[in-house]
């Protein structure tokens, strides 16, 4: 890959119809999207000027890791996933590009809902907690400290809100109202399911996986559940090296702490117009492939050479 950085894609031969925080969208088709994952990063919900070399193809070959793990883990799991393979409209002069960071995937309607699974009481979680004895409105027992794991994995979902403004953490009955009680339940067994199962295989690869943020579509043919979006990367994810777990801190980290900790000590928190410094674009790129090695057990260059 040689360390590209792409923070703006553009393609002439098929429409795009969705720009995300790190994703753009394009339509392949009336049952098909194209997901081209960029190397923008984002922190408190703004997006960095500059983006991480090589990221949107790290986390999306991550995701179709676990894509096609999961449907082995967890009975019955349907997910968008199609193929890594370009579509045929794409001229072979933006291969290169596009490689790797692209994955076809089927269109579907999609729940307007965050979908995050806590194993560990840490973030606007433990802040909470620490005022209310409470997790998005959840009671507790007392006496939990940070980053404790919780007494059993929690569904605590969010409201997804448009670009550029905030999600705001809710109850899951609050959940039940937005995505309709016929869903609610099963939306959240399914999520709980696959944290289970993604837990405990990155326990055994030495990652805790503090939390996570799933998404989710409906298959309106023949009303399944269906995993979709990006799953269990940096991204969306809290990952803590197991060996240098303890409880009543806060923890080193596998995900974009790092870059939330300079935005933070700098006065930067949900500024616009931010650039990283190197300093910060090198540990993020070198968290985010270590992650990426020690859950697939490759290196980044073997998945890149076999994908």
């Amino acid at each position: 890959m040689g360390g590209t950085t792409l923070t703006n894609t553009s393609l002439d031969a098929l429409p795009k119809v969705a720009e995300g925080k790190v994703r753009d969208l394009y339509e392949v088709d009336s049952k098909t999207l194209l997901f081209v994952a960029s190397d923008r990063i984002s922190a408190f919900d703004v997006i960095m000027e500059n983006g991480i070399p090589d990221k949107g193809a790290l986390l999306t070959l991550m995701s179709v890791h676990w894509f096609e793990l999961l449907t082995t883990l967890v009975p019955n799991l349907r997910t968008h996933f199609l193929t890594l393979t370009l579509p045929s409209a794409i001229p072979s002069s933006q291969h290169a590009l596009f490689a790797n960071r692209s994955m076809q995937v089927r269109k579907l309607k999609i729940f307007p809902l965050e979908v995050i699974v806590r194993g560990y009481l840490t973030g606007s979680a433990y802040k909470e907690y620490v005022k209310t004895t409470t997790v998005h409105g959840i009671s507790l027992p007392s006496g939990l400290q940070n980053s404790q794991a919780l007494p059993q994995p929690l569904y605590t979902p969010s409201t997804k809100a448009p670009a550029g403004q905030h999600d705001e953490n809710i109850h899951p009955s609050q959940a039940a109202e937005i995505v309709g009680v016929k869903y609610a339940k099963r939306i959240e067994d399914l999520a709980l399911r696959i944290y289970t199962a993604a837990r405990d295989y990155a326990a055994e690869r030495g990652i805790i996986i503090a939390d996570t943020k799933f998404e989710f579509g409906l298959d309106e043919e023949t009303d399944e559940i269906v995993l979709v979006d990006e799953v269990l990367t940096p991204d969306s994810s809290r990952f803590w090296p197991k060996e240098k777990y303890e409880v009543g801190r806060e923890q080193d980290s596998f995900d974009k702490q790092g870059l939330r900790d300079w935005l933070s000590k700098e006065g930067l928190k949900a500024k616009q117009g931010v650039s990283m410094p190197e300093n910060v674009v090198k540990e993020t790129s070198e968290k985010y492939r270590e992650a990426f090695e020690k859950l697939t057990g490759r290196t980044f260059e073997d998945a890149v050479k076999t994908s």
